[in-house]
């Protein structure tokens, strides 16, 4: 089995040079058929899964609309006007992210998975591996270990750092202590959340090549120290991040003009479901949902595919450590 490093000799002397970019759009043409029927397969399961997971989600949440219906009501029998309170709603929300969360981080690491290989297969040509049918659930394997690690690693520090400047500093504070407010302490522990997102987003940077790493058959921590690597020098950082910007900046484009396109879509889904449920809260926080919802689904199936191209196709391009990481089987090279 060829190692990283013999595949990085093959890159270099078998094929001509190019850069990721070219070999990016390459990959994108020449396997149109195999990623569009990829994308469209995970996209679907996803969309289809995810709409079950949140009608289970709302039926679990069903009483709290009740008691929100029910308060209405009786608001209005005494004729006062009556403010909804979400606190309740947000901690469902709350809880039920990390389900989406990796909901979502699942249906990445498929399509990376996929991506990946169709890049090996564009700058390396097929191997055996790629033909044996259980080398794409082989290959998932480490790509969901990395996306868990790496949101272990980016994610903990600044939720951590603005629960304790929200205690700090939060409005339910009504005296000076523990913090004075106008105090130089005060404003350093206000900013802090700023400047914890902002270092997430840099080591979030730096471990965005591990999923292409993992793919390609490193291990997840060997795929993190990979991607770590390659990323902290001049000429890595610099690619990176004139890859991650404009990526990033059309993913953001795409899910606000497609949310904006299905904005029709919530008076036609509040009123049917207000009609079928006899609900308005449900039906009006499902109605606010199915946008975002359909923003979300599009722009994956737009950028993903692009996205998850390109950064395999960087990671295959930039100049690899030394000693390259054992791979995802613990296997040397010597044995391979």
């Amino acid at each position: 089995m060829p190692t990283q490093h013999d595949r990085k000799v093959q890159l270099t002397s078998g094929i001509p040079q190019s850069s990721a970019t070219a070999t990016a759009f390459a990959v994108l043409r020449r396997h149109r058929g195999t990623l569009a029927r990829a994308t469209g397969r995970i996209v679907g399961l996803s969309a289809l899964a995810g709409l079950l997971m949140t009608a289970a989600i709302f039926a679990l949440a069903w009483p709290v609309f009740t008691r929100m219906r029910n308060q209405r009501i009786w608001y209005h029998h005494v004729e006062d006007p009556y403010l909804h309170d979400h606190t309740d709603l947000a901690l469902v929300a709350l809880c039920t992210l990390p389900l989406f969360l990796a909901f979502l981080g699942t249906s990445s690491a498929a399509l990376q998975t996929v991506c990946s290989r169709a890049v090996a297969a564009e700058t390396q040509g097929p191997s055996q591996a790629d033909r044996s049918p259980d080398a794409g659930p082989a290959r998932l394997r480490p790509v969901l270990g990395v996306y868990a690690l790496r949101a272990l690693i980016v994610w903990p520090l600044p939720l951590l750092v603005a629960a304790a400047a929200h205690r700090l500093t939060g409005y339910q504070l009504d005296t000076p202590e523990p913090l004075e407010r106008g105090s130089w302490a005060y404003t350093l522990v206000a900013a802090s959340p700023a400047a914890a997102v902002f270092a997430a987003v840099l080591v979030r940077l730096a471990l965005t090549l591990a999923p292409a790493a993992a793919a390609a058959g490193l291990s997840p921590r060997a795929a993190l120290h990979r991607s770590w690597s390659l990323t902290w020098t001049r000429t890595g950082s610099a690619r990176v991040l004139a890859l991650a910007l404009p990526l990033a900046a059309l993913t953001a484009a795409a899910i606000r003009l497609v949310t904006q396109l299905a904005l029709p879509l919530r008076p036609l889904l509040r009123g049917f479901l207000e009609q079928a449920t006899g609900n308005f809260f449900a039906a009006y926080y499902a109605a606010i949902l199915a946008p975002v919802i359909v923003g979300i689904l599009v722009t994956a199936a737009v950028t993903l595919p692009l996205t998850c191209t390109a950064f395999a196709a960087l990671h295959e391009h930039l100049p690899q450590p030394r000693t390259p990481p054992r791979p995802a089987g613990g296997t040397s090279d010597s044995t391979a």
